[in-house]
């Protein structure tokens, strides 16, 4: 404290003490995280994340150390007058809450985003020296504060893993069918998909003049043996009936994202139109695998994302209603309560293994985080299938659930299961009950067998 005091005056001194009151209420990062959003990707991902950081590493200084750790702020007169802050804060020096959210913020940009963390950090390197330049923090408040910011941006990771939002890996690179022009190509179109039920075939034909635009309720009996690439435009139950019928005739699929969420789309890497476009004039593609799933022993039925039994079809719907207002991540956690709540057992056996289940998951190749909120899969071709299901054998199993899941701790709780399989089968004991596939409710039945058929597809990317 006393060597910074003894720095000669100079301009720089209301430079440091503008900076330092720019960050009460981390009104400064609030201002870097909006700029950072209006960058897709990784720019909108790292304010999301920086933005959580802070609100974790701020709730831990201030609320949590300062009223644990009472300590005295350095007195006035170690500072010259030109230095000091016009409101000197009251509350207890120890830890620095400004340099706590600094090193936040810039731990969760730098996991997005490095080129961007390297713009932020000496901002937050400045903020968190001017608390000592201005007297109102001992550098001890500083480094423990900082400290504390690092490991709350760390540990944004346990719920919300790095590579969210990025297109997944194939180690299967094809090389498909070239389509001038479209020309081979025939796209099957959802008029009723996406949030405002606009028909995609006007700015199909613009991108693909020699393409034949078909509606999803005439796929069943088209012809397809002209054909050289299949393509599907709408959310992802059109894309998965789309790709089993591709899958069926050995076909390329090039997929349009027209629905209103488009997970399949996100994991592939496709976000337009035009990409899709630039990929089938390239004929540029990669091998992913499909799931599929037999109720009682009828013809399978292919899944591009997702399959899941008893409550789970109802959280995702629940969770996709409010997550405008509230934010995906909140809203998961209020659909997961609620859900659970109504939710009645299933007496299942699950490989052989007879258990009383809440909800059964089932993900064509692994998803993360590996907790009971699914978010992004890093690999499309592993020949897997990530299993999920909860326990409602065990005392208080739905809040001890609960409770896991928000201190990401799944993993140890003896409520949640969570396994990779190429294959495996789920007996319903009791009243049939319907499976749900890519968002869409299939038949009911008492025995569903899935299976896992790797780089059964090609997909233009």
């Amino acid at each position: 404290m006393r060597r910074s005091a003894a720095l000669r005056p100079s301009r720089a001194d209301l430079v440091v003490k503008k900076l330092s009151t720019s960050a009460n209420h981390s009104m400064i990062w609030f201002t870097a995280a909006a700029v950072l959003a209006t960058i897709p990707g990784r720019g909108r991902r790292a304010a999301l994340r920086g933005l959580v950081a802070i609100a974790g590493a701020s709730f831990t200084a201030n609320a949590l150390g300062k009223q644990v750790f009472p300590r005295r702020r350095p007195a006035a007169d170690l500072v010259p007058v030109a230095r000091r802050l016009t409101r000197r804060p009251t509350s207890s020096s120890f830890p620095s809450g400004h340099a706590a959210s600094a090193a936040a913020f810039t731990t969760a940009v730098a996991m997005e985003s490095p080129v961007a963390a390297a713009f932020v950090a000496p901002v937050a390197a400045a903020v968190a020296y001017s608390r000592v330049h201005t007297g109102v923090h001992w550098p001890s408040d500083v480094a423990c504060g900082a400290a504390i910011g690092v490991g709350l941006g760390l540990l944004t990771r346990r719920w919300w893993p790095l590579g969210v939002g990025q297109p997944a890996e194939s180690d299967a690179p094809v090389h498909a069918a070239v389509l001038q022009d479209g020309e081979g190509l025939t796209i099957v179109a959802n008029p009723n998909s996406g949030p405002d039920d606009t028909d995609p075939a006007v700015q199909i034909k613009a991108a693909w003049p020699k393409a034949s635009v078909i509606r999803i309720d005439d796929l069943s009996g088209q012809d397809l043996s002209e054909a050289r690439a299949l393509g599907a435009a709408g959310g992802d139950g059109t894309v998965a009936a789309v790709a089993a019928a591709a899958a069926d005739a050995e076909l390329p699929l090039a997929v349009v994202p027209a629905g209103t969420l488009n997970h399949f789309a996100r994991d592939i890497g496709v976000e337009s139109l035009e990409q899709t476009r630039i990929a089938t004039e390239n004929g540029a593609g990669i091998g992913i695998g499909l799931g599929s799933v037999s109720v009682d022993g009828d013809e399978p039925v292919i899944f591009l994302n997702t399959a899941s039994l008893g409550g789970y079809p109802d959280l995702v719907l629940l969770r996709d209603k409010h997550a405008k207002r509230l934010g995906k991540w909140p809203a998961g956690a209020y659909a997961l309560v609620r859900i659970l709540h109504e939710a009645e057992p299933l007496t299942v056996t699950i490989n052989g293994r007879r258990q009383t289940v809440w909800m059964v998951f089932v993900g064509n190749n692994p998803y993360l985080p590996k907790g009971f909120a699914p978010a992004t899969r890093h690999r499309l071709d592993s020949g897997l299938l990530d299993v999920r299901f909860i326990r409602a054998d065990i005392p208080f199993s739905r809040t001890r659930f609960v409770l896991a899941a928000l201190a990401g701790a799944l993993h140890r709780s003896h409520t949640y299961r969570q396994l990779d399989l190429p294959s495996f089968t789920v007996r319903v004991h009791g009243r049939p009950v319907a499976i749900a596939t890519d968002g869409e409710v299939r038949a009911e039945g008492t025995v569903f067998t899935f299976a896992s058929r790797p780089t059964a597809l090609t997909v233009y990317r």
